[in-house]
């Protein structure tokens, strides 16, 4: 993935270039973090998708929990530094990056609710976005909480 860079990092500190050096790892770290923080968007889509279709529905079935569990486990795996500790999103973020999956996700529920039955529009005006949002950090909240009991 990033043999070229890390043949280049090698190549600046043999060289004593320290400054660039240092000024690749930075760049090495932003790639590294942006990769994350795209893959926990994507689980966070399926979850919001199976959180507006039980909203619209009024249903669950057994694939959306699932899907719903699935998305929250993968969610909790990306975001933690397993070696330094901690988490690449705090909690403000982690709600910033669910926003951000707000409108693929609407878009992707559409086409699945009721088969397609409303635009993305109509549905957008039958859920209640900030309801499904709250829940969503809620239940990666508690998905957190228990897996530090563990």
């Amino acid at each position: 993935m990033f043999v070229d860079e890390y043949q280049e990092l090698h190549d600046l500190i043999v060289c004593g270039d320290y400054s660039r050096a240092l000024a690749l790892i930075n760049e090495l770290d932003a790639m590294s973090r942006r990769d994350y923080v795209l893959k926990i968007r994507s689980y966070m889509r399926v979850l919001l998708v199976h959180l507006i279709k039980h909203h619209a529905e009024g249903r669950w079935t057994m694939s959306w929990r699932r899907s719903v569990a699935h998305a929250i486990d993968q969610i909790h795996l990306l975001n933690a530094r397993h070696k330094a500790g901690g988490t690449f999103l705090d909690p403000a973020e982690l709600r910033e990056t669910l926003e951000d999956a707000w409108r693929s996700a609407i878009e992707l529920a559409a086409i699945e609710v009721k088969r397609g039955a409303y635009t993305t529009r109509e549905l957008e005006q039958r859920v209640d976005r900030d309801a499904i949002l709250a829940e969503a950090l809620a239940r990666i909240a508690d998905a957190g909480t228990q897996e530090g009991r563990k």
